[in-house]
C-alpha cells in the first residue's frame, strides 16, 4: 500500500510540474522579465481607468490574449463567445469615442467580446457564463503580458454596443457585450480596497477559518 501511495505521489508531482509550466504566460518585455506566474497574474490584476502610453500593441500580443479567451470553458461546449482585437489607431479611437470616456481615447488597442443567446440541448443558454469566463481569461492574459485594461459592459449596453458593432462590421445576430480598451498604463494604479480573505473564504464550513 505504501508503495502504491509513493507511486501515485510521484505521478502527481509530474502532473503538477506540467500544470505549473502551462500556467505561466509570457509577459511584455517592458516589465523587465520574461514570465509571470499564474497566481501572480491573478493577484496583481487591477481594473485600470486612466491614461495609457502611446506604445503600439503588436498583433502577436493581441492574438495570444484572444487565444486565452477562446480557451475558456463553455457551457455544453456551445462556444458562444467571439472576439475582435483592434490596434488600428483610427478604429480604436472611434470605439473610445462611442464609449465616451476621455481616458479610453488614449488607448492604443481594444478588445471586444461578442455573443448571442444560443439554446443548448438542455434547453437554456449559457452565453453569459461563456463570455464571463472568456473575459476573465483575457483580463489575466492582458495583465500577464504587461498591459492594463478594465471590463466595460453595462456602460455600452444598447445603442453604444450597436454602434461599436456597426463600426466593426459585426453581423446582426451577434451583440458586442464587453469592450476593453488596453495598453501600457501611463499612471500608477493603486486598485481598490478589497475585503479580507478571512471575511469571504472558509474551510469545511461557513465561517470556519483555514
Amino acid at each position: 500500500m505504501r508503495q502504491i501511495r509513493r507511486t501515485i505521489y510521484s505521478r502527481n508531482i509530474g502532473i503538477y510540474d506540467i500544470l505549473l509550466q502551462r500556467s505561466t504566460i509570457k509577459t511584455g518585455r517592458w516589465k523587465g522579465h520574461d514570465r509571470m506566474d499564474l497566481m501572480e497574474a491573478i493577484l496583481t490584476r487591477k481594473s485600470y481607468r486612466k491614461t495609457f502610453k502611446p506604445d503600439h500593441v503588436p498583433d502577436t500580443d493581441l492574438k495570444e490574449i484572444l487565444e486565452a479567451g477562446a480557451a475558456a470553458p463553455s457551457g455544453c461546449n456551445q462556444q458562444t463567445t467571439c472576439f475582435i482585437a483592434v490596434n488600428d489607431q483610427k478604429t480604436v479611437y472611434n470605439l473610445a469615442t462611442i464609449y465616451g470616456a476621455s481616458w479610453a481615447l488614449t488607448a492604443p488597442a481594444a478588445i471586444l467580446l461578442l455573443t448571442k443567446e444560443t439554446i443548448s440541448y438542455k434547453g437554456n443558454s449559457y452565453h453569459i457564463h461563456d463570455y464571463s469566463a472568456a473575459a476573465e481569461n483575457i483580463l489575466l492574459a492582458i495583465n500577464a503580458k504587461g498591459y492594463s485594461t478594465t471590463w466595460v459592459e453595462g456602460q455600452i449596453e444598447g445603442e453604444k454596443a450597436k454602434k461599436m458593432g456597426d463600426l466593426l462590421g459585426v453581423p446582426e445576430d451577434l451583440t458586442v457585450v464587453i469592450y476593453m480598451p488596453l495598453g501600457i498604463p501611463d499612471e500608477v494604479n493603486p486598485g481598490v480596497t478589497k475585503k479580507t480573505f478571512e471575511d469571504r473564504a472558509w474551510l469545511n464550513g461557513y465561517g470556519k477559518e483555514f
